[in-house]
């Protein structure tokens, strides 16, 4: 690896790496996408000619230990991300992983003391954390828009979808996989954002149901926090709901900001002097920001990345913590 470009190799390349990763990491200068791997060697090859990427393989070895391949992004369903993880540390080189980073905090600790071991980077595919609306609200909350921060709320419905009603296999409501259902697919996103926003958590409390029995994983989740700062927190999210609600109250003691996690809804402030609002479009591929800020460590050294292995490792904390798994 030199210092003016990383070579990737992607491991897992299903819908996320699309849209929303794998174009990023080729749009950004300093980044080159060299080689990406499928269980099956025919969908590895497809895209890889569609995405204008040099080679594929359905081995995840002979990716990892390419003498082309620099770093390695992996972006595999949760339960196999420590296996793959571990081998890239074992390879000595960078490594992105999609979030959930694992789905329990052991696992996610064990890849992070690994990547410590060998002393090489670890990112963590929360991408929300380098997005500009986030970064806007955060900037309104480091100048105290709205005075001291006293509590934040989340509140996340949306309805069953086909695959639901249809039993079909879904391995985000695979108990094996997400004990939580959706919850550990989409809280994660929210959580992860307010230890950001608001600095990590001290502790959290949660009750877990499956109301609708259409899966084997919770369909409902209702949670209470602290976090070290003692500012407080709830959320409560609920996948059989007849329409999708997703809205974030952040209150101080001098007003509130609103906004969506997932939707592109404007941010609001209201403080008593001035009600602002404001829309800031995300881009296209909605981890280009967090990707370039990947380059901006890795290849120019003038940046210290916010989504780390460490920083994902006390967001499973706090779902475990939510799930009763600790």
């Amino acid at each position: 690896m030199d210092n003016k470009k990383i070579r990737w190799g992607i491991i897992g390349c299903g819908n996320v790496t699309e849209i929303k990763s794998g174009p990023a990491y080729q749009l950004t200068e300093g980044f080159e996408t060299i080689a990406v791997m499928r269980r099956h060697l025919e969908k590895a090859k497809d895209y890889a000619q569609r995405h204008h990427v040099k080679k594929f393989y359905d081995d995840a070895d002979a990716l990892i230990n390419d003498k082309d391949v620099d770093a390695v992004y992996i972006a595999t369903p949760p339960d196999s991300h420590k296996f793959y993880a571990l081998k890239v540390a074992n390879a000595g080189k960078p490594c992105c992983i999609e979030k959930p980073i694992t789905p329990n905090y052991q696992d996610s600790l064990d890849i992070v003391n690994a990547f410590n071991s060998s002393k090489t980077p670890l990112f963590t595919s929360y991408y929300r954390r380098s997005l500009p609306r986030f970064l806007k609200i955060k900037n309104w909350l480091d100048n105290k828009e709205i005075g001291e921060i006293r509590h934040i709320n989340w509140l996340f419905c949306k309805p069953k979808n086909h695959l639901d009603v249809s039993k079909s296999y879904n391995w985000r409501t695979d108990p094996n996989i997400a004990t939580g259902g959706y919850f550990d697919d989409l809280a994660s996103h929210g959580l992860d954002l307010f230890a950001y926003l608001l600095g990590n958590f001290k502790d959290a409390h949660g009750i877990c149901k499956n109301q609708q029995n259409l899966y084997g994983a919770y369909d409902t989740v209702t949670a209470c926090w602290v976090h070290k700062n003692n500012i407080t927190g709830s959320g409560s999210w609920n996948f059989g709901a007849q329409k999708r609600i997703d809205q974030v109250t952040i209150i101080g003691s001098n007003g509130e900001i609103s906004f969506s996690v997932f939707t592109e809804n404007p941010i609001l402030l209201n403080n008593g002097n001035k009600n602002e609002e404001l829309f800031i479009e995300n881009p296209k591929h909605i981890q280009l920001f967090h990707i370039k800020g990947l380059r901006d460590e890795l290849v120019l050294n003038k940046y210290k990345h916010p989504s780390t292995g460490t920083t994902a490792t006390h967001t499973s904390w706090v779902m475990d913590k939510i799930l009763g798994k600790l």
